[in-house]
């Protein structure tokens, strides 16, 4: 009986590797991770971090991946972002980076928007798994 367990334990574990691969597109696992993090550091960090709770102009971004949008906790999102109903993935990340006021309306975000998608990819490469 306890085999049977263990081999359904393992069965719905996979299924849900396959489901979590399957909601970060292909486009971001391409991408470098290392170009990422200096993009990041050129475009972002002056209004974002990657620390867990570090909120500077703009929200934290640790973990973004598979968030609501306008969900960390302290941190004054605009409406337009709050009632957005965004969930960050790959596909949300990379409209929204190339172009933040065409993708939420509204938003407060002051960039105007990273127009190569291979380097959207290289960001959204490092969001999901950064250098530490």
């Amino acid at each position: 009986m306890n085999s049977i367990r263990l081999k359904t334990a393992i069965g719905q574990l996979a299924a849900a590797v396959v489901l979590l691969g399957a909601a970060y597109p292909v486009a971001a696992q391409q991408g470098d991770i290392g170009k990422g993090s200096a993009l990041f550091a050129t475009h972002c960090s002056e209004c974002h971090s990657m620390k867990e709770g570090k909120n500077k102009k703009g929200p934290s971004l640790f973990a973004t991946l598979g968030s609501k949008a306008a969900q960390r906790e302290g941190f004054a999102y605009s409406d337009a972002l709050r009632n957005s109903q965004l969930v960050w993935n790959a596909e949300t990340l990379s409209r929204y980076i190339a172009n933040p006021k065409t993708a939420v309306p509204g938003g407060k975000m002051k960039y105007d928007g990273l127009d190569s998608a291979s380097e959207r990819n290289d960001l959204i490469a490092y969001l999901v798994n950064p250098v530490r």
